[in-house]
């Protein structure tokens, strides 16, 4: 004997999912005819069959409940979700922020010890300076005592130097200003003048600058030229 799907179930009071799923695993025979299933049946189930088809179809039921008690995702569930994950996310922005802190600290510490480096080192040099500073100051207060005795002996020499200059410009005169210091008369001064022209290439004693005879009194003796 043979029946289709909905005989099947109406006369063995079983379900289509229980059908299907024996027909899947190959538990029935079964035939396709003009695509309709057609079950052959060749006795009628035992106790034992009967009793793993209660079960199984059991089991579907309480699976059917399974998925309806299954509970529905509410507005609660995803606020508390969105908490859950907000107290994450603020949690590892604090730690970011712990780490930021730390490195800026660690920055700082690092700017203060190259600044105290620094200002060792500017410290030092100051120091230095200070002591060129004082040795310079020294120089000059030296150089300060030894200039009024430099002073003078400038003053010395230059008093000597002037006194023979003096004496020198004393000597050395200008014939025609000489023979008008002497007591003589202007025919003899003219015999004087012409005995040095005379003399002028000859004898070493005539001096002649800018046109005009001198006289090194210093130097020379001019009693013979000078006779009157």
């Amino acid at each position: 004997m043979r029946l289709t799907i909905d005989e099947y179930c109406k006369h063995f009071k079983m379900s289509k999912e229980m059908l299907n799923s024996k027909i899947r695993a190959k538990k029935l025979n079964y035939i396709i005819e003009d695509s309709t299933t057609f079950i052959i049946v060749t006795n009628t189930p035992s106790i034992t069959e009967k009793n793993e088809e209660i079960i199984e179809e059991s089991k579907s039921v309480a699976s059917q409940n399974t998925q309806i008690s299954k509970p529905k995702i509410t507005i609660a569930t995803v606020l508390t979700l969105f908490q859950k994950e907000n107290t994450f996310l603020k949690n590892k922005i604090n730690k970011l922020e712990d780490k930021i802190d730390k490195l800026i600290n660690d920055k700082e510490q690092m700017l203060r010890a190259e600044r105290d480096k620094i200002e060792q080192i500017y410290s030092s040099k100051d120091e230095q300076l200070k002591n060129i500073l004082t040795l310079v100051n020294k120089k000059i207060r030296i150089e300060r005592e030894k200039e009024p005795l430099e002073k003078s002996n400038i003053l010395e020499d230059f008093t000597h130097q002037g006194e023979a200059e003096l004496v020198h410009n004393l000597n050395f005169i200008e014939l025609k200003e000489y023979l008008k210091s002497l007591d003589i008369k202007s025919s003899q001064r003219k015999i004087i003048k012409k005995r040095f022209l005379d003399a002028y290439d000859n004898d070493s004693r005539v001096i002649h600058r800018d046109g005009k005879l001198y006289l090194d009194l210093s130097k020379y003796d001019y009693s013979d030229l000078l006779a009157y």
